[in-house]
């Protein structure tokens, strides 16, 4: 054998070894603000042991849930400078850099959760996703979480439009919000999560609006007993990954992870469908009542909220077209 035969073959093991080691170091924090046991969280989780098994190992994956790495808005801070790997982030903090994403904020902007599902499954949900990777935002936008279908919960039931005028409603700290919660004929009021249990209690607030398992899980539902199914917000939520991470990986890996997180938006559906169903019957047993509308009530918070969508959704009106054209 040559001494250039030697050399080669000599070099393999190591040249193996280089090349495995660049990508084996691949490690990604996951950070939520959702507790353990969440939807969204059980699904993330389970897609990060995919991860690390069909990546053997060269991927590690490691959850930190219930806002250990602190709130939603610094997560994404500490995802754009690298130190967080990956997330699921809400639309309200994209919003800004990203204007298209406000489409999705908009009031009744999906006729239902169907509705919504079919949107961000199709075309249009990927061209978002795309629209985030492709901005200054610094992330790659993978997939959709369920972020459920907000509705009003009171102290006095509201049966009909009328029945909201004047009530203070808190609402997340965003203008859209803030406007749509006056147009139907309230008072938003801006306010952290964990502020609500006590205004509630104190009459600070008459009522509030989200899905029924954060009703439930804040114990809401001890100072207002009333549930109004007016379906005015279906807010679906991306998965992202650092765009600093993303570039690590090779074209094989990063493909996985697109895959993997796409199992994990229908993985997530499943739970939150059954979370919901769960939370509602909880609800109903600790004495709220569920208050549906009939079409024409509906559609009188619906008309109520077309100067909302009418002043935010101007630039974005073809893609609205889009959005209600998809059966």
């Amino acid at each position: 054998m040559d001494f250039k035969r030697k050399l080669l073959i000599a070099a393999l093991p190591l040249a193996f070894c280089i090349s495995n080691a660049a990508w084996a170091d691949v490690k990604i924090k996951f950070a939520e603000v959702h507790p353990k046991g969440y939807p969204p969280v059980v699904a993330e989780e389970n897609m990060g042991k995919k991860l690390q098994e069909q990546s053997n190992g060269d991927i590690s994956f490691k959850m930190f849930a219930g806002g250990v790495l602190g709130s939603e808005k610094e997560v994404v801070e500490q995802v754009q400078s690298g130190a967080v790997q990956m997330t699921r982030v809400s639309l309200g903090i994209v919003g800004p850099v990203v204007p298209d994403v406000n489409v999705f904020n908009l009031p009744f902007i999906f006729r239902d959760h169907a509705h919504m599902r079919k949107i961000i499954d199709g075309e249009i949900g990927q061209e978002i996703l795309d629209k985030i990777t492709n901005s200054n935002f610094n992330m790659v936008a993978l997939a959709w979480m369920d972020g459920g279908t907000r509705n009003l919960y009171t102290k006095k039931p509201v049966r009909d439009i009328a029945d909201l005028k004047g009530m203070k409603i808190r609402v997340q700290g965003n203008p859209l919000f803030i406007d749509t919660v006056n147009a139907m004929g309230g008072n938003g009021i801006a306010m952290a999560t964990g502020e609500i249990f006590s205004a509630l209690q104190t009459g600070v607030i008459d009522g509030a609006e989200n899905n029924p398992p954060t009703m439930l899980e804040h114990n809401h539902y001890q100072n207002a007993k009333f549930y109004t199914l007016t379906e005015h917000l279906i807010l679906p939520e991306p998965v992202v990954m650092a765009k600093t991470t993303w570039e690590k990986l090779t074209p094989e890996q990063q493909a996985l992870v697109k895959k993997l997180a796409v199992e994990a938006q229908a993985e997530e559906r499943v739970l939150w469908d059954k979370k919901s169903a769960d939370s509602e019957a909880k609800l109903k047993a600790g004495g709220v009542e569920f208050i549906a509308l009939s079409a024409d009530q509906k559609k009188a918070f619906y008309d109520a909220t077309a100067p909302v969508r009418a002043k935010y959704g101007a630039p974005y009106a073809d893609l609205i077209k889009r959005i209600e054209a998809v059966n």
